[in-house]
């Protein structure tokens, strides 16, 4: 039993449960902000620089999903300024990029709205890997989220993070693959590590793969039995072209690597495994018809 009281296995909250379609819709683009804490359940709680503060405030303004970040077992910042990283996940080419800023002024964010480099920032190659271990907003997050972000910065020393609060407490242990904004939930530490080394090679690992930020979660779901049904892992390899909703239910046209999807998906709720930590149910989606249509046709995915 945890903190709050929340019974589950040694490594997840949802055990066997589904995850898929369940990637936080409105984060497109990312503020990353080094921080070693304490921090409070909400960032607005926290007792943050001022500087800080007012960058949290324009990003959530703007749209842009705000986050703190500290290295695994590090409680020090790691030196003068303010360390950032911004991320625009979407489309089929997303970035990521980093640099110091001496105060919120120094950081364009209506420049990365707009999808553009911010001035203050440089482009980097290597993703970026962020653990939720977020103790205040879920006891839990941080049982299972610190030993999983201690051995993934024991292989990708320079690249993972613990950082806040993600969306879904539930999914303990949170795993978010940046700049393409990729969520995985009920994590082990066996597993986040194939996670990561997937997605250094360009693909995704479908057991526990909760989607891919800031997509409607419907269409999250349609992505996702695409991939079951054809077993295609890269990460730009399946993306919806066209969607509509006919009630509860969503048609999506989904474009794989060498064919087009009909896909149906309607949501379900099924009971938790956990209590009052979580939540009593869990609202996922089930697949009602996938067909294929004819050969793949390349057009501009749709993200929102």
């Amino acid at each position: 039993m945890t903190a709050k009281g929340c019974p589950h296995s040694a490594f997840s909250h949802t055990a066997e449960m589904p995850v898929h379609a369940s990637a936080t819709v409105g984060a497109r683009f990312w503020l990353l902000i080094e921080h070693p804490g304490p921090w409070a359940s909400h960032l607005e709680d926290c007792r943050l620089p001022e500087d800080v503060h007012t960058l949290i405030k324009r990003a959530t303004v703007l749209g842009v999903r705000p986050q703190l970040i500290r290295r695994p077992g590090r409680r020090t910042p790691s030196g003068p300024g303010i360390h950032v990283m911004v991320a625009d996940a979407r489309g089929p080419e997303p970035w990521l990029a980093e640099g110091v800023v001496a105060g919120p002024d120094d950081l364009d964010l209506d420049a990365l709205v707009a999808g553009a480099l911010p001035a203050s920032c440089i482009l980097v190659s290597e993703p970026v890997f962020l653990v939720c271990t977020h103790a205040k907003r879920n006891a839990c997050c941080a049982r299972i989220g610190l030993p999983l972000a201690r051995s993934l910065a024991e292989v990708w020393p320079d690249r993972t993070w613990e950082t806040s609060h993600v969306g879904g407490d539930r999914y303990a242990a949170n795993l978010v693959c940046l700049p393409h904004g990729l969520y995985y939930g009920s994590m082990s530490q066996a597993a986040a590590l194939a996670a990561a080394d997937a997605y250094r090679s360009g693909e995704v690992v479908l057991d526990r793969f909760r989607g891919r930020a800031g997509i409607p979660e419907p269409l999250q779901a349609a992505e996702h039995f695409v991939r079951a049904h054809t077993g295609e892992l890269s990460v730009g390899g399946v993306a919806v072209e066209s969607s509509r909703s006919d009630g509860e239910a969503t048609e999506a046209i989904v474009r794989g690597s060498d064919a087009r999807f009909r896909v149906v998906v309607e949501p379900m709720t099924l009971t938790a495994p956990c209590g009052t930590a979580c939540a009593d149910t869990i609202t996922t989606y089930r697949l009602v018809a996938l067909d294929r249509l004819s050969p793949v046709r390349y057009a501009t995915p749709v993200l929102a």
